[in-house]
């Protein structure tokens, strides 16, 4: 409860933030907002052509919506892997890049990343727009699953932004965070099912057999919270069918336990910030 007074009693500030945040992004571009489609574009085709074309890697029709479209597939965990990067590389820099403004006044800084996430999440929320109306023109009728969409949406910000918020504090003290994260975000990439399917994985797991006792290469992938976030959206829009309850219960509990430990480990050390910096 604390946390949800925090939020609303800081509303008006938290909405000014994320609205510069908006604006002051793509601000006296002649395409303005529609800049953020752009990477996302680049990537798809970048990835189509590499994955699809070259590599041809296989992916298995949509079940029960039948959809067979690689592009389309790619996307269903391309734009959420985009999104949650996002928010933690500017979570990273929130603080760090608002010296000057934490050194004049007081607010809670916690406003800094959490304006950050809803920037981003507005970004976002255009985006997957797109995907489902692509997915709809193509036949798919995915408008039942749109509202757990929204909350799969929601858990990833929540996921996403606790992670922010240590990466955020961390970077304050020591600056060399900010290239490990980078690099932790290219091996990242390629641990996540994004261009290629688990079925891959499973395939050389069970190859492989048990290497550290019982335990298989495919148990030590599926620690990786986003290849579950990339399953379940790939089920509600690629394969137009509810996700694995118990694997979507696990996610949820481990957003909100990543957003509430990464909150409560942000603001103990929020007001001593300015000196740090």
């Amino acid at each position: 409860m604390t946390i949800l007074e925090e939020i609303r009693g800081s509303k008006e500030l938290l909405r000014n933030l994320t609205l510069r945040e908006i604006k002051g992004k793509y601000k006296r571009t002649a395409l303005g907002q529609l800049w953020s489609l752009a990477n996302p574009i680049a990537l798809m085709i970048v990835y189509s052509f590499v994955f699809a074309i070259v590599i041809r890697v296989n992916v298995p029709p949509g079940s029960p919506s039948g959809l067979d479209l690689f592009v389309i597939w790619l996307m269903c965990g391309l734009l959420p892997w985009t999104f949650f990067s996002n928010v933690v590389n500017g979570a990273m820099d929130a603080v760090t890049g608002n010296e000057n403004l934490i050194k004049k006044v007081y607010f809670p800084r916690w406003v800094l990343v959490v304006s950050n996430t809803l920037a981003a999440l507005y970004q976002h929320a255009l985006e997957l727009l797109i995907l489902a109306i692509a997915i709809l023109i193509l036949g798919s009728n995915i408008v039942i699953y749109i509202p757990l969409v929204l909350v799969t949406t929601l858990l990833l910000a929540l996921f996403a932004t606790g992670i922010g918020f240590f990466v955020a504090i961390t970077n304050v003290y020591f600056r060399d965070v900010q290239h490990f994260i980078g690099i932790i975000f290219q091996l990242g990439f390629y641990a996540s099912p994004i261009v290629y399917p688990v079925s891959y994985v499973r395939e050389v797991s069970d190859s492989v057999g048990p290497f550290l006792g019982p335990i298989e290469i495919i148990h030590i992938y599926n620690l990786n919270p986003f290849v579950h976030f990339a399953g379940i959206f790939r089920n509600l829009f690629y394969d137009g069918r509810w996700p694995d309850w118990p694997v979507f219960g696990i996610i949820a509990l481990v957003s909100v336990g990543t957003f509430i430990w990464g909150w409560h480990a942000f603001t103990k050390r929020q007001d001593y910030l300015a000196e740090v910096l």
